[in-house]
């Protein structure tokens, strides 16, 4: 992004991109808790925007890599009291529009049986490898490709214990949630994404989350939704 604090502390409309999603999760009674994994220097701001929920939320500490912050998310989970067969949905704080469907749909697929689900978006352009990064080497076929997309839901017990078996080094080589389970050979099912839940990763991603806000009347500030 370029700028001086990490993009999910950016505020947008008088509240923090973070709060965008806490927001989303606060409001819902089938969300008994929510932990918010962050740095101690940001955990002033996270307080701020989330003392008005009265849903439980549960602070850890970043970790080394996006993969050992859930798993120290995770840890919280357990210390608090969750059990190993409850449900744990990890999202991230970028992407603030994420739908109560996408929720929905992670909560169902693991009740309906499986390991994990991830929601995903089909290609649209065709892909192409380059070993040299300068020239064509090779084409993906779109059709059986996805774009993964969080939330990713788990239950706990079963995720957390994966997540404990691998090593730091391991932990560091994890992109997505998902991956780990995959990787172990666990059933992670693909529900459908959507397009509004996209990661805010470049000031274009920003700008045009700004746009939908500005656009839509019923984004409103802070205590106004």
């Amino acid at each position: 992004m370029g700028l001086s604090i990490p993009k999910q502390y950016i505020e947008v409309n008088g509240r923090p991109i973070i709060d965008w999603c806490v927001s989303t999760f606060a409001r819902r009674a089938d969300i008994e808790k929510i932990i918010i994994v962050a740095a101690p220097k940001w955990i002033g701001c996270v307080n701020e925007c989330t003392s008005r929920y009265a849903k439980s939320i549960i602070l850890a500490d970043a970790g080394e890599s996006r993969q050992h912050s859930v798993l120290n998310g995770l840890k919280a989970a357990a210390a608090s009291g969750c059990s190993a067969n409850d449900i744990v949905i990890i999202h991230e704080a970028a992407r603030p529009l994420v739908s109560d469907k996408i929720i929905d749909d992670c909560i169902r697929g693991v009740e309906d049986g499986f390991d994990g689900v991830m929601p995903a978006l089909m290609v649209k352009d065709t892909i192409y490898i380059s070993d040299d990064g300068m020239t064509v080497s090779g084409l993906l076929d779109r059709g059986s490709l996805r774009a993964g997309q969080s939330p990713e839901s788990f239950r706990l017990g079963s995720y957390l214990a994966l997540n404990e078996r691998m090593t730091c080094e391991e932990l560091l080589g994890i992109k997505g949630s998902a991956e780990l389970a995959f990787r172990a050979g666990q059933r992670v099912k693909i529900t459908e994404g959507d397009e509004d839940n996209f990661k805010i990763t470049t000031p274009a991603d920003l700008a045009r989350f700004k746009r939908i806000v500005e656009n839509n009347r019923m984004f409103g500030k802070q205590g106004d939704e």
